[in-house]
Formats: structure tokens, C-alpha cells, sequence
């Protein structure tokens, strides 16, 4: 059991390690039967229980609920569905933390936008995969050959 949680835990801190590196979620709400946006996380290395998106207040993820944000690696070789709560962040020192040239380039009136806000992602759970596969499943992919679940890389589903 020890090892398990000890894997689980380097396959979660690797997802973070990869998600600072590029930090572009898909996100949606559940239930809504709209489609999932690309959005920025922006993401704080002492808070790895939440992350924040600025958005309009008119986008589809604006009135908060059950979210549900998928992530891939640039490498692809990290993949991960962040389970959630979107709710309104009102603490305007955290809305000044994260506000960048980047940001300001989305919002016409910049910080003073009548139309922006701020959403903070409380999570809850993650499943995550790595793709790292070992030399002979590479092959053996290649190849046309059957891979085996050990040579596929790890897979953890993870309390946040």
C-alpha cells in the first residue's frame, strides 16, 4: 500500500511540474452540455488544492458549479482530468496576484473591465496517466506487438 501512495504522489507532483511549465486547462461545467474552453490556469506553487481563471462574466464557466478541467503535457506524455468546484474569488489581493501583461491583453479595460472576474477551482480529485513508456514497449509498439499495462506508463487517481 505504502508504495502505491508513494507512486501516486510523484505522479501528482509531476502533473503539477508539467501543468507550471504550461499551464492550459479545457474546462467545463458538468452537466451543462456545453462544450469544455481553454482557459489559463493560473497557478500558485503553495496552493495545490486550488487554481484561478480570469474570465467575462458572460463566459459559459461564469455562474461556477462542478467542473471537470483536462490537461495535457507538451510532451503528451502527462495527462490529467481535475475533478472541482468553480466559485467566484471576491479577494481582491488575489485578483491583483495574478494579474499579468498576458491577462491585460484579454480584457479591454484591463483590471478596470466592468465585464471581468475572477473564478477560483477548488479540487477535489484527479485521475492522471503518464505515457512514459519502457524501451521494449516501444518496441513492441512499433512493431505491431501487444503492449502490456506495465510498459504503458503509470496511472493514479488522486485525492487534491
Amino acid at each position: 500500500m505504502q508504495a502505491k501512495q508513494h507512486e501516486d504522489t510523484a505522479i501528482r507532483d509531476r502533473m503539477w511540474k508539467e501543468m507550471a511549465k504550461s499551464p492550459f486547462v479545457m474546462i467545463g461545467l458538468v452537466g451543462s452540455h456545453q462544450h469544455s474552453e481553454p482557459m489559463t490556469a493560473q497557478l500558485d506553487p503553495d496552493a495545490n488544492s486550488e487554481f484561478w481563471f480570469y474570465c467575462n462574466k458572460g463566459n459559459r464557466i461564469a455562474g461556477g458549479g462542478e467542473a471537470m478541467a483536462q490537461f495535457v503535457a507538451k510532451g503528451h506524455d502527462v495527462f490529467a482530468c481535475i475533478h472541482g468546484t468553480l466559485t467566484q474569488e471576491t479577494r481582491p489581493e488575489i485578483f491583483d496576484k495574478y494579474w499579468s501583461k498576458q491577462t491585460e491583453a484579454w480584457f479591454e479595460g484591463g483590471k478596470d473591465d466592468p465585464n471581468i472576474m475572477m473564478l477560483r477551482f477548488d479540487l477535489k480529485d484527479a485521475e492522471i496517466w503518464e505515457g512514459d513508456q519502457s524501451l521494449s514497449g516501444k518496441l513492441k509498439m512499433l512493431t505491431g506487438q501487444t503492449i502490456k499495462p506495465s510498459e504503458a506508463g503509470a496511472h493514479a487517481e488522486v485525492a487534491l
